[in-house]
C-alpha cells in the first residue's frame, strides 16, 4: 500500500490530502476563498494565488496531523500542474516539487481534469474501465470515454462557455452572489421552468459539442425585460442546461461503442436535477450510473491524491522541471472544435 500526498490549488480552493492506494482517505484539509472573491462576483486570479501561498503549508501540516503520520511516511507527492489559474497552479506545484526534492520522493504532476475523471473510482471500487464520463465544472464541459489511467478519448467539448461558468454568470445576473451554482439551484426550486422561453444551444445539432454562451445571453435579456420573476429565470435556465446535457449525451451514446457505466464528475455534478436526468438516462440505456459523493465533485485534494495513486501504480512519475500549464487537454489528439474560446 502506498500513501500519496495530494495538493490542489488550481482555482479558489486550497487543499491537501493523504490518500492510500487502497482508497483510504487518511486526511483532507481544505480552505475556501468565497469571502475574498464574493465582492467581485467571481474569482480574482491574483487574490486566489496569494491566498494559496498563505495557507497551503499549514493545510499540509493539518492533513499530516489528522492522519497521524510524518512526511517521511509519504511515498509520493501529487500536485495539480494544470489546467487552471496559472498563479494558483504554480503555488501548489512548486510546493509539491520542494517537498518531493526534500524528501527524495517521486513527484506526480496531475492534470486537474484527470483528478475529476478518476474521482468516481476513488468512491466506487467496482467502477472499472472503460466508462463514459460527463465532466462538467466551472471551466470545462466535456464528454469523455475513459479507457484507463492517462488514456482518454474526448467525444465532445464546449465551443465557448462551460456549464458551470454559465451557472455562475446567471447567479451574478440575478444578484445571487458567488459561488453561483448552488444558489441558482436553490432559487430554481421555487420557480417555473416553463415560464421563461430560453434557447437550447446546439440541441439536435449534427456536431457533438456544447455551447452555453447564447443561453447566458438569453438570461441577460430575460432579466432586463423586467417581467419575469428571478426564480422563474433560474428554473428555466437550469432546465435548459439539463436539456442540453441530455441531448449531447444521447448523441454520444448513440454514436459510439457501448460501455457499462455512465459517470459524472466535476462541480456541476453536485446539481440534483442534473444527477436525476443522468440516472434516468443510464437506466434507459441499461447502464450503471456512478457519481462521487457531493464533496468529491467540487475541487479537492483527495481526487488529486487518488489520481496520483493511480498514476504511481502504473509507474507514471514526473521530473522536477515539469512546467505548470494553464491549459492541458486530457486528449491531446482530439480534433479541435470550432470556436476561439474552446476549453481544452
Amino acid at each position: 500500500m502506498s500513501i500519496i500526498l495530494g495538493i490542489e490549488s488550481s482555482c479558489d480552493e486550497t487543499a491537501a490530502a493523504l490518500v492510500t492506494s487502497d482508497r483510504q482517505i487518511m486526511a483532507h484539509a481544505l480552505a475556501g476563498q468565497e469571502a475574498a472573491h464574493a465582492p467581485f462576483g467571481g474569482v480574482v486570479p491574483e487574490i486566489a494565488a496569494r491566498a494559496h501561498a498563505e495557507i497551503l503549508t499549514s493545510l499540509i501540516g493539518n492533513a499530516l496531523s489528522e492522519a497521524g503520520i510524518s512526511l517521511n511516511s509519504v511515498d509520493a507527492v501529487a500536485a495539480t500542474a494544470g489546467p487552471g489559474l496559472i498563479g494558483g497552479v504554480m503555488v501548489g506545484l512548486v510546493t509539491g516539487k520542494a517537498l518531493a526534492m526534500a524528501l527524495d520522493k517521486p513527484l506526480i504532476a496531475v492534470n486537474h481534469l484527470e483528478g475529476h475523471a478518476l474521482s468516481p473510482r476513488l468512491a466506487n471500487p467496482e467502477l472499472e474501465f472503460p466508462y463514459l464520463l460527463l465532466l462538467a465544472s466551472g471551466g470545462h464541459c466535456q464528454i469523455l470515454r475513459v479507457e484507463g489511467v492517462n488514456d482518454y478519448r474526448r467525444l465532445a467539448t464546449t465551443i465557448d462557455d462551460a456549464a458551470g461558468e454559465a451557472f455562475d454568470k446567471t447567479a451574478k445576473i440575478l444578484g445571487l452572489g458567488y459561488p453561483g451554482g448552488p444558489k441558482v439551484e436553490t432559487l430554481a426550486q421555487t420557480g417555473d421552468p416553463q415560464a421563461v422561453p430560453l434557447p437550447r444551444p446546439l440541441k439536435g445539432s449534427a456536431e457533438p459539442h456544447f455551447s452555453f454562451a447564447g443561453l447566458k445571453s438569453a438570461v441577460v435579456r430575460a432579466h432586463e425585460e423586467g417581467i419575469h420573476k428571478d426564480e422563474d429565470i433560474a428554473a428555466a435556465f437550469q432546465q435548459a442546461v439539463v436539456d442540453c446535457l441530455e441531448d449531447r449525451l444521447e448523441k454520444a451514446i448513440a454514436e459510439h461503442d457501448p460501455v457499462p457505466h455512465l459517470v459524472v464528475a466535476g462541480g456541476v455534478a453536485a446539481n440534483q436535477p442534473i444527477r436525476e436526468m443522468l440516472e434516468q438516462m443510464a437506466e434507459k440505456h441499461g447502464m450503471k450510473f456512478t457519481a462521487p459523493p457531493l464533496w468529491l465533485c467540487t475541487d479537492n485534494a483527495a481526487m488529486i491524491g487518488w489520481a496520483g495513486a493511480e498514476r504511481f501504480a502504473t509507474g507514471l512519475t514526473d521530473s522536477l522541471d515539469f512546467a505548470a500549464r494553464p491549459r492541458w487537454p486530457l486528449d491531446p489528439d482530439a480534433a479541435k472544435a470550432r470556436g476561439a474560446g474552446v476549453k481544452a
